[in-house]
This record gives structure tokens, C-alpha cells and sequence, in this order.
């Protein structure tokens, strides 16, 4: 065992693990994109699907221009900057968490903070980096006041946004991260004990559910859980990247 990876598994509180076998700023707006950023923010009487099929119609550069302008929720009013996601926009992994906190709204990237430095462990100890074959994203873009859950209508009015990541990501896997990120995916409430250990679907991809680095900072007992998920996730990962169609 690397001192690295020893220095980690005391990070996350583990005594010995074992794998199963088996600052963004936003960009200047892009001349293609202005007609419509503007449609899509700015037209009150598009409806949500409405919205949505534009959204759906953007690439890269519109996506990032329209998120960065984005007013279809009242969590805009209080941002400094939008939370975007980061990391390879071609990557097998996507990880999916809340919405942003204090220091992710300060410097428009997710998982910044205290909980962002156990994900990138949680990461290293199953041979992931940031940025690196793997994007980290969340539910909404904008922070809730207080660090509170995401609202229905502030997560629905966001989903169209994630909902075109995934498509031009095109991930292999996606882990949902907490609760919130889990129940927002799947579209269906259900504790995090009934939706661990067992690999659902987000419009056909694999979705694996775990643990909210948040809540393991305050919950050590749940990194042995977590740890068990990401091995859980990796053996998942590999039997994908095995199979028949992966392999064409």
C-alpha cells in the first residue's frame, strides 16, 4: 500500500480497505448562443417542457452561457456565481451531489470545501482524480439559502440543465451522491438504505446511490457504508466496460 493511499484510508476513517475482486468563471457570452440564452431566460411564457426542448438543443459553450444567465428560479437572487460542474466532459464517471455550498458559490465549482476534499479521497482510493474520466455536477446550480435542500420547483426548473450534461457526457456510470441527489434522479422518494447496494437507471445509464461526503463528515461510522458502495460502484464499472457493446 502507497503512504498516499494510507494517508487517505485515514482520512475517511478506515483501518484497512479492500476492493471487492470481482475557480470557473462563466464564459463570455458566445456570439451563436445569445438569441437563445435569451429565449430561454428571459421568455416567461415558455413553459417547463418548452424550456426544456431548447435546452435540449444546446451544445457546450450555449449550455454554460445559458446557466451563467439563468433566472427561471428565485435562487438566483441570491448567488454570486452559478455552479456549473467541472471535469472531462467525456468521462465514464458522473458524480452528482446537491446543490453548491459557501465556498462553491464563491468560486463557481462543485465541491470546493471540507466535503469536496473527501470526494477527491474518496476518489484517489478507487484510482479516480477530478477531472480525470470523471465529471462532478449537481442537482441545481445555484446555492439554496442556508445550504437547505434543493425546493421541487428550483430542482425541477434545473433538471433540463443536468438532464443536457448527461447527454453530451454520455457517462458510463453515474453515482448519485446523498439523498437529495438520489430521490431528484430516480424521481421516486426512498431512504438511502433501500437505494444503496443495488444499481438503478437514470434514462438507461447505471446509477449507483451513496453517501453525501457532507454526511460522512458528520457521520463517521457511514465511510465504512460509503467505502462498500465505491467498491460496489467499481465492480459495476468494470462489468460495464467488459461487456459486448463496450467493447465495440
Amino acid at each position: 500500500m502507497s503512504a498516499r493511499r494510507g494517508e487517505i484510508m485515514k482520512e475517511l476513517g478506515l483501518k484497512r480497505w479492500r476492493a471487492r475482486s470481482k475557480n470557473i468563471e462563466p464564459l463570455p457570452p458566445h456570439p451563436a448562443a445569445a438569441n437563445t440564452v435569451a429565449e430561454t431566460e428571459s421568455a416567461p411564457e415558455l413553459s417547463l417542457d418548452e424550456r426544456a426542448t431548447q435546452i435540449m438543443r444546446m451544445d457546450w459553450p450555449r449550455l454554460k452561457d445559458s446557466v451563467a444567465g439563468c433566472v427561471a428560479c428565485p435562487l438566483h437572487q441570491g448567488r454570486n456565481k452559478t455552479v456549473f460542474g467541472v471535469g472531462d466532459e467525456h468521462a465514464s464517471w458522473l458524480f452528482v451531489g446537491e446543490g453548491p455550498g459557501a465556498e462553491e458559490d464563491l468560486k463557481g465549482e462543485p465541491f470546493v470545501g471540507q466535503a469536496g476534499r473527501l470526494l477527491d479521497n474518496m476518489l484517489a482510493a478507487i484510482q479516480l482524480k477530478r477531472g480525470k474520466d470523471v465529471y462532478i455536477a449537481n442537482i441545481v446550480k445555484c446555492r439554496p439559502p442556508g445550504n437547505r435542500a434543493p425546493e421541487p420547483l428550483e430542482a425541477a426548473q434545473c433538471e433540463p440543465y443536468l438532464h443536457r450534461q448527461i447527454e453530451l457526457i454520455k457517462p458510463k456510470l453515474i453515482v448519485a451522491l446523498g439523498k437529495v441527489a438520489a430521490v431528484n434522479l430516480l424521481q421516486r422518494e426512498a431512504s438511502i438504505a433501500s437505494l444503496r447496494g443495488r444499481v438503478h437507471a437514470y434514462r438507461g445509464i447505471p446509477l449507483i446511490v451513496t453517501y453525501h461526503p457532507a454526511y460522512l463528515l458528520r457521520n463517521l461510522p457511514g465511510k465504512a457504508e460509503a467505502w462498500v458502495d465505491l467498491c460496489f460502484a467499481v465492480d459495476t464499472m468494470h462489468g460495464l466496460k467488459n461487456t459486448p457493446a463496450a467493447a465495440t
